[in-house]
């Protein structure tokens, strides 16, 4: 097991679907215990819960940040990142998704889309700060959708409806990502079906809307991308100097003459498409673990639970022997240096032929 920065850390849990009412899962410090205890290093902590971080309060206060720090360190593990994934998808809302996501926002603000939207975008550059003042490099996050209802073309889209959808995402996005690149972290995106960045080709539409900015990033989940039936080794090829996050999450796809990739609305457990628990899926963790560290990803490996069949608990206790298991140390010199010799400009040229 290795959490070093000559490679990937971990293990690492995402906490959203494990905070609740009931201890362990009721406040910060038992839950960071419980985390260690199942043997992860780092908790990523969701923000709009108060009872795990304030987050006006963390980017105010330097002092506020080195307690939260001290306690998970007391606990046996460290933060690893921030989300803010319930109020990155209010950044942007399509009105036939309005009310239900004013759940995720504060009931003064139900009924008041700008208002929605205003609150998420000022949780975001709160955020910015917090990340900064703990110390991480990056921070989690959704996209948000305006296009989502038109992801499949028909009837057909107008003229210029995706490229209008993308220039005003970017126009929302903008002033927040300036905030990450004044405070020194990258915003990652998971990309996600429901969100306007679901696959690569929508991530490079984002791109070209915000110029390229330095601090739009990739929370890469493949589970996401198997059920999309992506390749997903081929997407960390291509996109890997993006790549800022790792969610370790299992998932598998059986389609058959029924249903397939679109899922005939029907519930989790009958869809072809399921997430699963770590190993108990398609996902082939072993080529994304070696390709990761091939290009130097030196971030964290977090565990994101989510399964239709086991229990939450029993999927958290496999998670971390399973991430320690993949996680691989970079070599440090290459295999066959023991072979090599000295060599100059001029014995290469004898080797060629090209000098005597």
């Amino acid at each position: 097991m290795s959490d070093t920065s000559s490679g990937i850390r971990g293990p690492a849990i995402f906490l959203a679907q494990f905070i609740g009412d009931e201890a362990p899962f009721d406040g910060l410090d038992a839950i960071a215990r419980w985390a260690a205890d199942q043997g992860y290093r780092g908790i990523q902590l969701p923000t709009h819960d108060p009872r795990f971080i304030d987050l006006e309060r963390a980017a105010e206060s330097q002092p506020y940040c080195d307690e939260l720090k001290a306690r998970c360190a007391a606990a046996g593990v460290e933060i690893s990142e921030l989300s803010t994934h319930l109020q990155g998808q209010l950044v942007a809302v399509h009105p036939a998704f309005d009310e239900l996501f004013d759940g995720f926002a504060p009931a003064e603000l139900h009924g008041d889309p700008e208002a929605r939207t205003e609150w998420a975008t000022a949780q975001l550059k709160l955020a910015a700060k917090a990340s900064q003042r703990l110390g991480l490099k990056a921070h989690a996050t959704f996209s948000g959708a305006l296009l989502w209802p038109f992801f499949y073309p028909w009837p057909q889209r107008p003229a210029g409806l995706v490229e209008e959808g993308f220039a005003e995402l970017g126009r929302r996005w903008r002033p927040i990502l300036d905030a990450f690149e004044e405070a020194g972290v990258d915003l990652c995106y998971e990309i996600h079906p429901g969100e306007d960045l679901h696959d690569g080709a929508s991530f490079e539409r984002f791109l070209e809307a915000v110029d390229h900015h330095p601090r739009a990033r990739i929370l890469y989940d493949p589970s996401h991308l198997l059920l999309q039936q992506l390749d997903y080794l081929g997407f960390i090829d291509r996109y890997h100097e993006r790549i800022g996050m790792f969610h370790v999450k299992d998932a598998e796809f059986t389609p058959d003459a029924r249903s397939g990739v679109y899922g005939g609305y029907q519930g989790w457990v009958d869809r072809p498409g399921r997430f699963r628990s770590l190993g108990d899926g398609q996902v082939d963790f072993k080529g994304i673990f070696s390709r990761l560290t091939q290009y130097g990803y030196d971030g964290w490996a977090v565990l994101e639970w989510e399964c239709c069949l086991k229990d939450a608990a029993q999927g958290a206790a496999e998670g971390a022997p399973f991430i320690a298991e993949h996680l691989i140390t970079r070599a440090g010199h290459a295999f066959d240096d023991f072979a090599g010799q000295d060599t100059s400009p001029a014995r290469n040229r004898r080797i060629l032929g090209l000098a005597r």
